[in-house]
């Protein structure tokens, strides 16, 4: 039998020009179309040993939904994906894939990886104009009541697997809107709006509610909520943001990556006044940081009106952890790099912020990371004008639910957990996502959520907890 012809090279996918999309939040790239999708999913070779399987967290049926795509048969795909994920348009535009389910497909040994995510992405945009949702029978009810806190990707995930199981769910959400870093922390024009309501909705189709507005630490305790409730997960993420500790921090125009992005993202300041959310425009921006809200924050300077958007980095283009396809937009857009640069103190006038000062590094050996540490070279500081700094270097779990509750915590205020079970040191009380990891992946949270979920099933329907001082508590 002739073994059939593969195309190298994966399908592109159509994009706003550069010079276009800074001037607006619309997403850049425009999507599959369905005989884009069929090609590139024809580009599967239905490995016997499919390992990108293995490589994808939630454990998505990859070979299997791509052939329903390259037959067309569109609905059957969408049944395949949402049987271990929740959330496909979400993951289809920002999960990792080069690094997990692509990075190591077969076909990689020797031609480009198929375009798995690009082609889930395309499912699930099908699905939401053409389809109708994936049929779920949820299990016969449990009579058992479970609480989700924190409506971000990990939440969503541990929700809707408990509802599928029969589980009543509440989500709690400290904020007003669903989503969680989705909707606050990843612009539109990356992650449009209607696509996290439109996953938001799926969830809430299952029979889950979603509380907003309340706080869990303050509005009601870990312990309180134990009284109503038979099993709490816990996916509150990390919203706390750091920052380097240099003089002149405290001046005006001084932001962490996370209240800029979530003025913009969440309240619309891009939108003032017809939203009343304030925001410093600034003609020169810097922001500090190489992964991907890094980028994301540089990206949105420009749209918000920036003439010059600036990234400082400590090492080079080749240790920065954002994705290379986002690093690749905002070089297109025109964000400026400067590499091998670490900030020393930033400088103003009158409180207002108005340069950042710099030193030249060289890469030295490699640190715990992997990557190579920057050194600083003596006497080559300089300064740069701005009158906008953004610090966009990582952030920790918020410590409200750690000082509110006896729990176990790591460096960074991480809650410690079981790997294998997401079980904290509190007996009815698991945990997943950025909250037991730092700032990570969401499809990671959302993979860690599943383990969650499936050992709280067990745990609601035995009532069997395995003793904190006999777990094998430790950071996932």
């Amino acid at each position: 039998m002739p073994q059939k012809k593969i195309n190298p090279t994966r399908t592109p996918m159509p994009e706003q020009p550069a010079k276009e999309r800074i001037r607006n939040f619309n997403e850049v790239t425009h999507g599959y179309s369905e005989e884009m999708a069929v090609n590139e999913a024809i580009r599967c070779l239905q490995c016997a040993r499919p390992t990108c399987i293995q490589g994808c967290p939630v454990n998505i049926d990859i070979p299997r939904f791509l052939a329903h795509v390259a037959n067309q048969e569109f609905q059957d795909a969408i049944d395949v994906i949402k049987k271990t994920n929740c959330l496909p348009a979400i993951t289809g535009r920002v999960c990792p894939q080069e690094n997990q389910c692509e990075g190591v497909c077969v076909l990689a040994k020797k031609y480009e990886p198929v375009a798995i995510g690009r082609v889930e992405r395309f499912v699930a945009d099908w699905e939401a104009e053409h389809g109708k949702p994936a049929a779920v029978n949820p299990a016969k009810p449990s009579g058992k009541k479970a609480a989700v806190i924190g409506a971000g990707p990990a939440g969503l995930t541990a929700a809707a697997d408990l509802a599928k199981k029969g589980h009543q769910v509440t989500v709690f959400e400290a904020l007003h809107k669903a989503g969680g870093v989705l909707s606050y922390g990843i612009p539109d024009f990356r992650l449009p709006t209607d696509v996290v309501r439109r996953e938001v909705d799926y969830v809430t189709s299952l029979g889950v509610e979603i509380k907003k507005d309340f706080v869990v630490g303050m509005a009601a305790t870990i312990d309180e909520l134990l009284e109503e409730y038979d099993a709490i997960f816990i996916g509150t993420g990390a919203g706390l943001p750091w920052f380097l500790g240099l003089p002149g921090e405290n001046l005006g125009g001084v932001y962490s990556a996370n209240e800029y992005l979530t003025r913009s993202n969440l309240m619309k300041a891009y939108l003032f006044p017809k939203y009343d959310t304030p925001i410093a425009i600034g003609e020169r921006v810097i922001t500090i940081g190489g992964g991907n809200t890094a980028m994301d924050a540089a990206r949105t300077a420009l749209r918000l009106g920036a003439r010059d958007s600036i990234i400082v980095y400590r090492r080079s283009k080749a240790e920065m952890p954002a994705r290379a396809e986002e690093v690749e937009h905002a070089g297109q857009e025109g964000v400026q790099f400067h590499f091998l640069t670490s900030p020393v103190a930033y400088h103003g006038q009158k409180g207002r912020v108005q340069s950042l000062e710099c030193i030249k590094n060289e890469l030295g050996e490699p640190d715990a990371s992997g990557r190579r540490r920057p050194v600083p070279v003596e006497g080559s500081n300089f300064q740069i004008e701005a009158d906008v700094i953004i610090v966009a270097i990582g952030q920790s779990p918020s410590p409200i639910i750690a000082k509110t509750t006896q729990i176990d915590t790591g460096k960074g205020g991480i809650l410690l957990v079981d790997k294998e079970t997401m079980k904290t040191s509190k007996k009815g009380v698991f945990a997943g996502g950025d909250i037991i990891t730092g700032g990570a992946t969401v499809i990671l949270a959302m993979g860690q959520a599943k383990i969650a979920a499936a050992a709280m099933d067990e745990y609601l329907r035995t009532g069997i907890w395995e003793k904190a001082e006999e777990a094998d508590t430790e950071s996932a």
